[in-house]
């Protein structure tokens, strides 16, 4: 049975972003999930690596008072390789599942994967530039108060999308029309922002409970013995591979908030240049002749 092919370029409502943004997930699970983890296999195998060593040495810190523990973070070279490598996972990811949608669009739902994966080596320095661009933004203005953040984060939402989808963007262009776009529709966008925000948290909570309750029955809290001795972090085989697997989720999640920007993105640029419209218009005279 053919699957229904889903139009990006239209203007939607509060509930069809958010239900548009699940239909796609569940119609193209398979092929979608099977190109992010082939072109992301290398950085998610690297960050998987890094996420067991930072765990291992996190578990050598929690005897130490909180001085002792900021001060071994931040002069070990792993706490820095392990955020550089979740930045790369998570911007590996996203390009991919950027490039996959463009393919999708471009093909009428029949995506091409060399070309998917061609793209995304083409666009990957840029990809990381704007990446990095993003995430100090909202570092930044999240430091300076909440309020500030929230209006941030709509333009970020979708600044990749923009590098993306608009053939002549560079970095700096991308970053620039993000803001000019978010006004078309301001309140819709920092609403299902949030909402989304909000389901990714659950689902990562719940992913993230098994490993919650091997530390709180390793620490004896259930049994009513607690061992003082006991580490949450300590460096346990077990534990580990359990922030593994609640850490790969976590990245791989992120492809929910990617496709969710992807459908903001076009909806806000239907209501300010009207793309898909036009195009509808011309394939119509097209089939006419």
């Amino acid at each position: 049975m053919n699957k229904p092919y889903i139009e990006f370029k239209k203007q939607r409502d509060f509930g069809a972003l958010l239900s548009d943004t699940f239909n796609f997930i569940r119609n193209e699970f398979k092929p979608f999930m099977k190109t992010i983890f082939t072109i992301s296999g290398p950085a998610l195998t690297v960050f998987l690596l890094t996420t067991a060593l930072y765990t291992y040495s996190a578990g050598e810190t929690m005897n130490m008072d909180i001085f002792e523990v900021l001060s071994y973070q931040f002069t070990n070279p792993i706490f820095y390789l392990y955020y550089l490598m979740l930045f790369v996972a998570i911007m590996f990811i996203s390009t991919s599942s950027l490039h996959y949608i463009k393919s999708y669009i471009a093909n009428s739902g029949n995506v091409n994967s060399e070309e998917i994966k061609r793209n995304v080596y083409k666009t990957l320095t840029g990809f990381l530039g704007l990446g990095f661009l993003k995430w100090a933004t909202l570092t930044i203005t999240l430091s300076l108060c909440i309020l500030p953040a929230l209006y941030f984060m709509v333009p970020m939402y979708i600044v990749l999308s923009i590098y993306v989808f608009n053939e002549n963007s560079n970095v700096s262009d991308s970053y620039s029309k993000s803001y000019s776009l978010v006004n078309a529709d301001f309140w819709v966008s920092l609403g299902i922002i949030i909402v989304v925000a909000i389901l990714v948290y659950i689902l990562n909570f719940i992913v993230a409970l098994p490993a919650a309750i091997y530390t709180l029955i390793g620490t004896g809290i259930f049994s009513g013995e607690i061992d003082p001795g006991a580490s949450v972090l300590q460096p346990d085989p077990i534990f580990i591979f359990l922030n593994i697997l609640s850490n790969i989720f976590s990245v791989v999640l992120n492809v929910v908030p990617i496709i969710c920007g992807v459908f903001l993105y076009f909806h806000l640029n239907e209501k300010v240049n009207f793309t898909g419209t036009y195009e509808r218009i011309s394939n119509i005279g097209n089939t006419e002749d």
